[in-house]
């Protein structure tokens, strides 16, 4: 597509916020994981701001991080072109993030402690608001919740390591399919798997945990590349 796609995204008026181009990078990337900023389309910095509410400036700014992580390309006098991944690599990046956070959630149900239980406890109106986002088909905001729920939750586990990882593998990610889901009223029902995990927590049972995690992402595999993540 060569004209700007920025109009129409409904994208969040940031006026008025601190770190201007740290907010509008992370809501640049809710919106790439959502989808809704998609492969081949161009967006132009000065259309973007208008919809955030802000000075080009620091979207640009925002845009040259994304292109330095590999999510868009510049295109020269025109803006930038949102990189498309292949089903096999957003394939890879789901089986990376099973492989670290299956584990890694599973470990702090097992070995919670009182501390444990009063920050995941905190997280139960993120996991509720999640809920109303998928409700409201409320993409960019659900994905935003989406990641400061995971991040929060493994940073229980006390390894900042994982946490830095995982949040790089869900930047690169595209969840096309969550668009699909919303039409289908079943993104409700994954976002719910979120306060089940605390319950998860507060109860002990890694086992529980475990199971959960591996149906949670693996439903999120599916919407990765695409695909229709109901059972066939």
């Amino acid at each position: 597509m060569t004209e700007d796609a920025s109009p129409g995204l409904g994208l969040p008026s940031l006026g008025g916020r601190s770190s201007l181009r740290e907010q509008v990078a992370d809501a640049l990337r809710a919106l790439l994981v959502s989808g809704r900023l998609r492969p081949g389309e161009l967006y132009s910095a000065p259309g973007l701001a208008a919809e955030f509410g802000v000075s080009p400036t620091p979207v640009r700014e925002a845009m040259l991080d994304l292109v330095r992580e590999g999510l868009v390309e510049p295109v020269r006098n025109k803006g930038f072109r949102v990189t498309a991944m292949s089903d096999a690599e957003l394939d890879a990046l789901a089986e990376l993030r099973g492989l670290i956070e299956v584990p890694v959630m599973t470990a702090v149900a097992r070995d919670a402690d009182a501390d444990t239980w009063r920050r995941v406890e905190e997280l139960r109106p993120l996991a509720r608001s999640m809920v109303d986002a998928a409700a409201a088909k409320d993409l960019a905001r659900y994905v935003a919740l989406d990641t400061e729920f995971h991040l929060r939750f493994l940073a229980l586990h006390g390894n900042d390591y994982v946490v830095e990882v995982v949040r790089d593998l869900r930047g690169r990610s595209r969840l096309f399919g969550l668009a699909e889901m919303a039409e289908r009223g079943t993104l409700p029902g994954n976002a719910v798997e979120h306060e089940e995990m605390v319950d998860l927590v507060l109860a002990r049972d890694a086992d529980g945990m475990a199971r959960l995690m591996r149906d949670h992402l693996g439903q999120i595999r599916q919407a990765w590349a695409g695909r229709d993540p109901s059972p066939t």
